[in-house]
């Protein structure tokens, strides 16, 4: 019997689901500050497939599996997480003040869809206080972060453009000593404001030129909209050719809902925010599949993301040109066993296919595999 589905499930879905997360969250942040408790998970959970181990960027990954940013927004349960087997966790959004995000409710199950719709607007403790609990982790997986600007409400005065580029480098240099990589999130779907800044690609290399004035320790990845057109991505990556220390990309939610449901419209017609989990997944593997065509592959990684749920999920998104794959909706509805059972299943997939390492997948049902 599945546990989680059979007991845990249906008492969680009971609360409010932001109530539910805010648990969950407390429990991982607890087990993080009881390290028995987290070694016998770990013990557990963790990968010992070697031919799953990833590196790149002087990153060694155990598995490619990691947890997406939007879980835990401000750090308070990084090991807790790690210890569910998790080959990384990426920790945010992170703005470099605090921020309220938006009004709630802001979080919204669709069961019907393994979905749910997103609107929490960047809720976050700010880029002091996260870094603060970052350098304070014990777990040996790579931590990442998620930079983006302050969400202030829709009532806060517009910002001008050095203004927004001035946030994100400081948010950088705040959080480069204590984090293993950074994402830029350039493509947020649920702010109250309702701008997408970085829709104007010349932003982008304003931010990158603001960026290569001081050294960046830490891999850096851009997090971009799965919108673009193929012109624009392609536009994009003439842009950043000549910013050496980008490292690589990573597709955010849509705004709105841009696929067909189960649930009724009456559900989620007149909701604000992004869809996530099972339904955006087809958008997703195809702008994975159309960057890592695009792209130098020997360069950049893609991180894939959206609508994992079983090892073929992952493997799927891996063989169109992932290196790594994060979830973070399934936990919700598989539970937290998912991930030993999603690298337990990629091992079982490399043997069928009679693949030696999971490097080699990478990018196989492309044109460039």
């Amino acid at each position: 019997m599945n546990l989680y589905k059979h007991l845990i499930r249906p008492a969680a879905f009971r609360l409010d689901p932001e109530r539910a997360h805010d648990f969950a969250i407390d429990v991982a942040s607890a087990v993080s500050d009881l390290p028995f408790v987290e070694a016998v998970l770990s013990r557990y959970t963790r990968s010992r497939d070697p031919r799953l181990r990833v590196s790149f960027s002087g990153l060694d990954f155990e598995n490619p599996i990691g947890l997406a940013a939007g879980y835990d927004k401000s750090g308070r349960a990084v090991d807790g997480m790690a210890a569910l087997g998790f080959g990384h966790v990426e920790v945010g959004s992170v703005s470099i003040d605090p921020s309220d995000g938006n009004p709630k409710p802001r979080l919204f199950r669709l069961p019907d869809d393994e979905a749910v719709i997103v609107h929490y607007g960047l809720q976050n403790d700010g880029a002091l206080v996260v870094r603060d609990r970052l350098v304070r982790r014990q777990c040996d997986v790579p931590v990442g972060v998620n930079i983006v600007k302050t969400n202030r409400g829709i009532g806060a005065s517009p910002e001008s453009t050095d203004q927004i580029i001035d946030e994100y480098i400081r948010a950088v240099r705040s959080l480069d000593d204590s984090a293993d990589y950074l994402t830029l999130n350039l493509s947020c779907p649920n702010t109250e404001d309702g701008r997408d800044f970085f829709a104007d690609v010349e932003h982008t290399r304003l931010l990158l030129s603001g960026l290569s004035d001081h050294p960046i320790a830490s891999p850096l990845f851009l997090k971009i909209s799965p919108l673009g057109s193929d012109r624009e991505l392609d536009h994009l990556l003439d842009v950043i050719d000549g910013f050496e220390f980008l490292d690589g990309f990573v597709f955010n939610l849509a705004p709105g809902v841009h696929a067909d449901l189960r649930s009724p419209p009456a559900m989620w017609s007149r909701l604000p925010g992004a869809l996530a989990g099972k339904p955006v997944e087809q958008q997703m593997n195809e702008r994975i599949r159309f960057m890592y065509d695009r792209m130098d592959h020997h360069r950049y990684r893609i991180i894939g993301a959206g609508g994992v749920t079983s090892a073929a999920d992952a493997y799927r998104k891996i063989r169109l040109g992932a290196s790594l794959v994060q979830l973070l909706t399934a936990l919700v509805y598989e539970g937290p066993l998912i991930v030993k059972r999603i690298n337990e299943g990629l091992s079982d997939l490399m043997d069928r296919d009679g693949i030696g390492h999971i490097s080699e997948a990478v990018g196989a049902d492309t044109e460039k595999g």
